[in-house]
């Protein structure tokens, strides 16, 4: 063999050791949140399916589907070689509750898929979800109040927490949307939907009282002020997005007729709260961005920024529809382009942060601890 050849083996064997190098990196220091790329997608092909165009709806379901195969392996492969590493996250008060994107991400994406036609599909997926949801609302509060030795957990809230919500209300469109498909069903599936519906909305107020009590009792820094807090107006917009599916369920349910006012009057009021978010977020971004320097660089918690403006836009236009409030419609589509925008601009600098990480040497094997990164 001449040394050119040798060399051109030893140069393509490098570039694999190289490529190994970094993939199994990913694995281990997988996000606990990275199912919000799923979420954001699916919500946003949710949100062309029903405005258009058609094309981007299937285009983004495809993707959203793909995400969600390649991040399940990632997280199966995590939970096997990597276990120190998925410890660490459940004891880490301020990533913990990134999990809930799982359930979220599975539901999201089987709404998109029921309106497709797939109910079938759909409540595979929401079985799935159910099971890890009911793990992870049991398993997280009770980890972080009793496997404590004394230090607060006060520290580590943030808007991540808010994923629990978003989880619990996922479930609850889920059920709501199958009640069509299966209407022998409903007398059980009406209940659930609308059950979930007041636990996340009671959820919700729980969490945003943890969250204001920390903004006030510990100093803000770019740092804690990250995209994850543009979840208090996702968390609203999903329990909008399932209100409205609530009302839509059949009046002759009884669960239905005794609700019907709250919801509707409620879902109003969270609708007009997460609006009232928005011009907030966005000074707070601003203020970490330009006012204290935080680079503007790709993080796997900006798909938490995508999705809420994806929810955002869908609620709107289904509640907008149920309650018949025509203003609503331009709002939604506006919102709905916006979205698509956010989406762009981050798988773009996914893309991009690739590009960079294919270019430079590699740091060696992975650390056989874990430490999971931000």
């Amino acid at each position: 063999m001449n040394p050119e050849t040798i060399g051109a083996v030893s140069t393509n064997a490098d570039r694999r050791a190289r490529a190994a190098g970094r993939a199994a990196a990913a694995v281990r220091d997988l996000h606990p949140g990275y199912f919000a790329y799923v979420m954001a997608t699916g919500i946003i092909s949710t949100g062309t399916f029903l405005l258009g165009p058609s094309w981007l709806s299937v285009a983004l379901l495809a993707a959203a589907s793909a995400g969600l195969l390649v991040l399940a392996i990632a997280l199966a492969a995590r939970l096997v070689l990597y276990r120190s590493s998925v410890a660490a996250d459940i004891k880490a008060p301020d990533r913990v509750f990134g999990f809930f994107t799982i359930t979220a991400g599975l539901d999201v994406l089987g709404v998109r898929l029921a309106l497709a036609g797939h109910p079938l599909v759909t409540a595979v997926l929401a079985a799935i979800a159910a099971v890890i949801w009911l793990i992870l609302t049991y398993g997280v509060p009770a980890s972080l109040m009793l496997a404590r030795a004394g230090d607060s957990v006060l520290g580590g809230v943030n808007g991540s927490w808010l994923l629990w919500i978003v989880a619990t209300q996922s479930l609850s469109i889920t059920a709501a949307i199958l009640v069509p498909a299966w209407p022998s069903q409903s007398s059980l599936l009406a209940p659930v939907a609308t059950g979930l519906w007041c636990v996340g909305l009671l959820l919700y107020l729980m969490v945003v009282a943890l969250i204001l009590l920390r903004w006030l009792t510990v100093p803000m820094t770019p740092a804690t002020l990250g995209p994850p807090y543009w979840i208090l107006m996702g968390a609203t917009a999903i329990s909008v997005l399932a209100g409205a599916r609530d009302l839509a369920l059949p009046a002759h349910i009884s669960v239905v007729r005794a609700t019907a006012g709250f919801v509707e009057g409620f879902t109003f009021a969270l609708w007009a709260f997460g609006t009232w978010w928005i011009p907030l977020l966005v000074i707070l971004g601003l203020w970490r961005h330009l006012r204290r320097h935080w680079p503007l660089t790709y993080e796997p918690t900006l798909w938490s920024v995508v999705f809420p403006l994806g929810m955002y836009s869908v609620a709107t236009l289904v509640f907008g529809k149920t309650a018949r409030l025509a203003f609503m419609h331009p709002i939604a589509r506006v919102m709905l382009w916006v979205a698509v925008a956010a989406w762009a601009l981050v798988a773009a600098a996914f893309l991009a942060r690739i590009a960079r990480h294919r270019a430079e040497p590699a740091s060696g094997p992975p650390a056989p601890s874990g430490t999971a990164a931000t």
